[in-house]
C-alpha cells in the first residue's frame, strides 16, 4: 500500500483560526475609521476646537490614549490590528483566497502582504504608545521622511513621482470597487435584514469612494513633491485633509469625505459580521 498516495488525497486541516483573526481585525479597523471620520468631521466645522492636522491613523491612536481608560482601549485596538495584519499575511502566503500563482494572482497576494505590513506597523506604533515608549506628539511624518530619502537618490524625483502614480492608482481602484459593486463580493448580503440592506450597501459604496479620494490626494501630494523636489510637499491623510480644507467650500468637502470615512468604518463592522472568510489553502 502506497501511503504517500493515500495521504495526498486526504485534505489538510483548514486553518480555522483565520476566521476570528479576520473578524476581530475588521472590527478594529472599523473602530479606527469611524474615529477618523468623526474627528475629521469635527475638524471640518471646528467643533470642539478640533483641527484637521494630525488626523491620520496615528493621530487617532493618540486621541484614544488621551481618553479615560485610554491605554486599555488602545491596547484592544492594537491587538485587533495585529489580527488584521496576520489575516492579510495569511491571505498572501497561504493563498486562502485561491488567487493562484499567475501574474494577476501574485499581484493580489502582494497587495494583501502590503496591507498586512501597513497595519502591522500601525499596531506596532499603537503598542509603543500604550507602553509609553513613543512620543505622543509623533515624530517626523514617515511619508515625508521616505520622500526626503528618495529625493537624495539618483532619479529620486522619478521614483517619488512613480510612487505617487501608484498611490493614485490604488485610490482609483477603491472608487472602481465602489461603483462596480465589487466591495460586496464576499459579503453575505442575503443574511442582512431587508430594511437595513440598502443603507448598509450605501454606507459601503460611499465609504470606498471617500477612501479612494483620500488615496488619490496623497498620491497627488507625492507628485507635487516630486515636481518641486521638496519633501515637505508630501504627506499622509492629515495633509490630504488640510489640502481639502484649503479649497473653495473646503469645510463642506472635508465634511463629506469625513462622513464617507465614517461610513467605511461602519461597513468594516458589516464585513466582520457577514463576510465569508476563506480558510482553504
Amino acid at each position: 500500500m502506497n501511503l504517500s498516495s493515500i495521504s495526498s488525497h486526504i485534505p489538510s486541516p483548514q486553518p480555522q483560526w483565520v476566521k476570528p483573526l479576520a473578524k476581530f481585525g475588521l472590527a478594529a479597523k472599523g473602530v479606527v475609521y469611524c474615529l477618523v471620520g468623526i474627528l475629521t468631521f469635527m475638524a471640518a466645522f471646528e467643533i470642539g476646537g478640533s483641527s484637521e492636522r494630525n488626523l491620520d491613523k496615528q493621530g487617532v491612536f493618540r486621541w484614544i490614549l488621551d481618553q479615560p481608560f485610554g491605554q486599555v482601549l488602545l491596547a484592544l485596538v492594537a491587538v485587533g490590528l495585529v489580527c488584521y495584519a496576520l489575516w492579510r499575511l495569511t491571505q498572501a502566503f497561504l493563498d486562502t483566497e485561491q488567487k493562484g500563482t499567475d501574474a494577476k494572482g501574485i499581484g493580489r497576494r502582494v497587495g494583501y502582504a502590503f496591507s498586512g505590513l501597513v497595519y502591522g506597523s500601525l499596531a506596532y506604533y499603537s503598542f509603543r504608545l500604550v507602553l509609553g515608549s513613543q512620543n505622543k506628539q509623533g515624530g517626523d511624518n514617515s511619508r515625508r521622511t521616505l520622500v526626503r530619502e528618495l529625493l537624495q537618490k539618483p532619479f529620486g524625483q522619478w521614483l517619488v513621482g512613480l510612487i505617487g502614480l501608484v498611490i493614485i492608482g490604488i485610490g482609483l481602484y477603491q472608487i472602481y470597487r465602489a461603483l462596480s459593486g465589487k466591495y460586496l463580493k464576499n459579503v453575505q448580503t442575503s443574511a442582512i435584514k431587508t430594511e437595513l440592506k440598502e443603507i448598509i450597501i450605501r454606507f459601503g459604496k460611499i465609504g470606498y469612494i471617500a477612501r479612494g479620494i483620500v488615496w488619490g490626494l496623497i498620491g497627488y501630494l507625492f507628485i507635487k513633491a516630486a515636481l518641486a523636489a521638496n519633501a515637505s510637499q508630501a504627506g499622509d491623510s492629515s495633509r490630504a485633509f488640510a489640502f481639502l480644507e484649503e479649497a473653495r467650500y473646503g469645510s463642506f468637502l472635508l465634511g463629506a469625505v469625513a462622513l464617507g470615512l465614517f461610513g467605511y468604518g461602519l461597513f468594516m463592522f458589516v464585513r466582520a459580521r457577514y463576510e465569508v472568510i476563506n480558510t482553504s489553502t
